[in-house]
């Protein structure tokens, strides 16, 4: 299953991603975490030190590899230079698994060890002071979108994405490839500013959208979130010294977390898990090619020099029957 946690900045949602992983790592599932924040926070909220954080491999500095490898002999392609962010699979084309090993990986992602189990981390890579000026935060996350194409999941298996902040999601197609986008809002008006938007751009996509409400402070603070998000409100999660402890760089076991917020974690991985049953996944290959050919219209084929239209393959169905070549 594929999930996004989404928020304004300071909402609190690295750190709600942060735990649900370690949530689902202690109950033995397999997870692939995914750091594409313009911020880059999720490797330290998994505890990694400065120095091991600042050492993951930025994914966008790996484009053309990435690339090479999931354009895999997909005729369609003419060459990777013509592959965007957009760009579906088709005949031909290598996927991800979640648990296998492949290039993308070994140059991507990394283990991090939590209380006895491991999650493989990829990150995007930070917005540095050469970008400054000349380049664009989304074409970074451009390599996230790419592989979150080419990647099939099946049953009680996670893909988390920390997605960048506020709107700014909505800048590619990306808010599409996820089964549940949790959107954590603090009880204020800028808190639920966010959701409002969100609501609004995702209604004619199908996303499915559920609010954590984090920073919750007694029933005034409940009431508050339920009457400016009605039934989308899912759970709540109050103060934790547990989280306070993290945030130092000391956390306890993960087994001593408050059990109100145990609850909570588990609450949110009954709700990924009903959307298992729901999948649909020729609409979510459809979703996939209407934003390659919305991307190409606007910019890529001018800046390509060709017409990415080709690329699509009418035929093809991205789900989990579907076998890629070695």
């Amino acid at each position: 299953m594929k999930i996004a946690f989404v928020g304004k900045g300071g909402s609190g949602k690295t750190t709600l991603s942060s735990l649900f992983i370690r949530h689902l790592v202690a109950t033995g599932a397999p997870v692939l975490a995914i750091d594409a924040d313009i911020n880059q926070h999720l490797g330290a909220a998994l505890g990694l030190d400065d120095p091991e954080a600042a050492a993951l491999p930025a994914m966008g500095d790996r484009l053309p590899l990435i690339k090479s490898y999931l354009r895999g002999s997909n005729p369609r392609i003419a060459s990777t230079e013509t592959m965007i962010k957009t760009t579906p699979p088709g005949e031909g084309s290598r996927l991800l698994r979640v648990c296998e090993p492949n290039p993308v990986y070994d140059a991507c992602a990394r283990p991090v060890e939590l209380d006895g189990g491991a999650v493989r981390l990829m990150v995007t890579g930070p917005f540095t002071d050469a970008d400054l000026g000349v380049a664009c935060y989304h074409s970074k996350t451009g390599a996230v979108e790419l592989c979150l194409n080419h990647l099939v999941d099946g049953r009680d298996e996670y893909v988390v994405v920390d997605m960048t902040a506020g709107s700014d999601s909505f800048a590619s197609g990306m808010f599409t490839r996820f089964d549940m986008t949790f959107l954590v809002a603090e009880p204020t008006r800028k808190g639920v500013s966010v959701y409002r938007q969100y609501k609004e751009y995702a209604r004619d996509f199908g996303v499915e959208l559920k609010v954590v409400g984090n920073k919750v402070h007694g029933e005034e603070d409940l009431d508050f979130l339920r009457a400016e998000v009605g039934d989308d409100l899912l759970v709540t999660v109050g103060h934790s010294d547990w989280v306070r402890a993290m945030e130092k760089g000391r956390p306890p076991r993960f087994e001593l977390l408050e059990d109100a917020n145990h609850r909570a974690l588990h609450r949110l991985r009954e709700a990924v898990d009903a959307t298992y049953d729901g999948r649909d996944w020729q609409r979510y290959t459809r979703q996939m090619v209407h934003f390659h050919l919305k991307n190409a219209q606007s910019w890529a084929n001018e800046r390509t020099g060709a017409d990415l239209a080709a690329q699509v393959d009418p035929s093809f169905v991205l789900d989990e029957s579907v076998v890629a070549p070695a």
